[in-house]
């Protein structure tokens, strides 16, 4: 098998997520006691959220970039970024390593393919519902993306730092993210991603009247596949 670097800790809560489905995706498809060979640098995000706040983005690529070349040295055979938000450095991370960035956008275009999805609904942080870097390569894969608006963004995003990234799951949270999701649907939308990998602490499929696409468990079996492909 081969071995996965992780840039974790964004948050610790996600990226525990990340580690046991990736485990149990390994047993599962080879049996045993098997479990996946990964190396993880999982960072102090209290740091990393004042510095996207700060819109410090060069702080981020050089904190990052250097992770990755850590990681790279340490024998990772590929990267996983454990946070749909800091894909935004995504392509600076991959000018500097020699391995590759098993990309969180891949792994949801991959997913709507499957499914004849073409128009979805995008919910994450405001950075990731705003900035170009995820909308832009799923839209490079012919996906139409609806985000919600103003004032719904600015609830998805305080529940996520305020809330989830804390280990807070509210229930009040969960009925407002539903009634941001009904009204995706009546926009057109055919499914909604979880463009957070917390979101999927508060929204399960059974909570959304839309097909769910949770990025964490799409990205982990992407990482899954890389680790045991011949």
């Amino acid at each position: 098998m081969k071995t996965i670097g992780l840039i974790g800790g964004m948050s610790w809560e996600s990226t525990a997520l990340y580690y046991r489905l990736i485990n149990q995706d390994v047993k599962r498809r080879c049996g045993g006691l098997h479990s996946a060979p990964l190396i993880l640098h999982s960072v102090d995000f209290a740091e990393i959220a004042e510095l996207q706040h700060n819109n410090d983005w060069s702080s981020l690529i050089r904190e990052l970039c250097n992770i990755a070349i850590n990681l790279q040295q340490a024998g990772a055979q590929a990267l996983v970024i454990c946070t749909n938000t800091m894909h935004k450095v995504a392509a600076d991370i991959t000018e500097v390593v020699h391995i590759p960035v098993i990309h969180i956008g891949d792994a949801i275009f991959d997913a709507c393919k499957q499914n004849d999805f073409k128009k979805v609904a995008l919910l994450g942080t405001a950075f990731t519902m705003e900035q170009p870097f995820l909308k832009e390569h799923l839209r490079n894969g012919r996906l139409d993306v609806l985000i919600p608006n103003q004032p719904e963004r600015q609830i998805v995003h305080r529940v996520i730092y305020e809330e989830l990234c804390q280990g807070r799951v509210v229930e009040q949270s969960k009925r407002q993210y539903q009634a941001i999701i009904e009204q995706l649907k009546q926009q057109g939308a055919e499914a909604v991603i979880l463009g957070c990998t917390e979101i999927g602490l508060l929204i399960s499929q059974d909570d959304s009247v839309l097909p769910v696409l949770d990025t964490t468990v799409l990205h982990a079996k992407a990482a899954v596949d890389f680790i045991v492909e011949e």
